[in-house]
């Protein structure tokens, strides 16, 4: 069953997500420049969350490339010697590359997706080759790739819901690779977006203000600009639930899944999709929020439930900016142009759903086939239940 989640929502002035020169990162569609919101930022923002980190503690791994420390670490806690520990901790650094290539600093060459599982593997294949060579030169000379193919046929580890979610690319032989069986689109403005400028200063507390004081030492002693803008962002998530269960059980790489770890994995993606629609609604990337606040909830969430894979984004919507217009506010015209084109694709090209839900609190605005809900507890609720009474999440249609 594919799960999508089409979210409308205004910001005020902010710059929530970066490029390298500190602008607002922005793109151009429908022939006009949009603020935008890269798909990246938008995942850290929710799996970084507590939110998403509430609902799914112990479940969830650690993205890092400090993994030669964590071994260091838990290799002298097991009474290790510290000059075996630390050779132990450079082979780690080596395990983050696919030649075995061990790094001059105590960090693995890529930043990876570690599980517990992942790093107690690396720990004891490490720690066995230590014991094993008796002493420090001994284990220099042990390749890192040869340590790297023993963690690797320590057997099958299970992965964490967020790897599950949104995937897993390493260069090592020692961790498995995961296809993503979620999808995030970078969020773009449903509009023609300006960009503007703030322009600050500083001023020293302690300086005196009294009459005679030095003209150079009047006045601000820093300034500074910052850019901004302000847009209704259309956000759209989809997650292959089945897809997500197969990355959990590992039937995804071919591994025969027993019975009752295939409810669990059912379970536990049937919450897990709960919670990334929960973290979606209620989190907002970081971005120079000292700065701005811009804790704005969203207009509108659409939830979709599909019987397949087929992915639908409705970003075409707004091909023809929307505007604000008489009485009619640039929210309100968003929500218009997009229950149009809902609703145009839907009959037109006959869109499966054994589930539609809309949560609009300050609209009238309905779209035809969609179930209103009032408040987001219901959302949720209405999107569990739909996924525990279709078919079973883990199976392939």
């Amino acid at each position: 069953m594919l799960v999508e989640i089409h979210i409308l929502q205004n910001h005020a002035p902010s710059n929530l997500n970066r490029d390298d020169t500190g602008s607002p990162k922005e793109c151009t569609f429908g022939g006009v420049k949009r603020a935008r919101i890269s798909s990246q930022c938008l995942k850290r923002s929710i799996r970084r969350s507590e939110i998403f980190r509430t609902a799914m503690a112990g479940h969830l791994a650690t993205r890092t490339r400090q993994l030669p420390e964590l071994v260091q670490s838990r290799l002298l806690a097991e009474g290790l010697p510290a000059e075996l520990a630390a050779v132990a901790a450079k082979k780690a650094s080596g395990f983050g590359t696919s030649e075995g290539k061990e790094q001059e600093t105590p960090r693995t060459a890529q930043t990876m997706f570690l599980t517990e599982a992942d790093i107690a593997a690396v720990v004891a294949v490490l720690g066995a080759a230590a014991r094993e060579a008796g002493g420090a030169k001994a284990l220099e000379k042990v390749p890192a790739k040869d340590l790297q193919a023993q963690a690797q046929q320590a057997g099958f580890r299970p992965i964490s819901v967020d790897i599950g979610l949104f995937g897993r690319m390493t260069t090592s032989e020692a961790f498995r690779d995961v296809e993503a069986a979620a999808q995030v689109a970078h969020a773009l403005s449903t509009h023609k977006v300006d960009h503007e400028f703030d322009y600050f200063t500083a001023v020293d507390d302690l300086k005196e203000d009294a009459v005679g004081d030095a003209e150079e030492d009047a006045g601000a002693d820093m300034l500074g600009d910052v850019e901004f803008n302000s847009a209704c962002y259309y956000k759209y998530f989809s997650v292959d639930v089945a897809g997500l269960v197969a990355n959990l059980t590992g039937a995804s790489m071919g591994r025969t899944v027993p019975a009752e770890e295939q409810a669990a994995a059912e379970t536990l993606a049937a919450e897990a999709v709960a919670a990334l629609l929960r973290a979606a609604v209620l989190t907002t990337p970081s971005g120079k929020q000292h700065s701005f606040a811009a804790h704005q909830l969203p207009a509108a969430v659409l939830v979709e439930l599909r019987p397949v894979a087929t992915p639908v984004s409705y970003a075409n919507a707004f091909v023809q900016p929307a505007r604000q217009r008489g009485e009619t506010s640039l929210v309100q015209d968003s929500l218009l142009k997009f229950k149009a084109h809902v609703e145009a694709l839907t009959a037109g090209f006959n869109l499966p759903a054994v589930g539609r839900f809309l949560l609009a609190p300050e609209s009238a605005v309905e779209i035809g086939g969609v179930e209103t809900v009032g408040d987001l507890h219901t959302l949720c609720a209405r999107l569990t239940a739909t996924l525990a009474s279709g078919e079973k999440v883990g199976s392939h249609g």
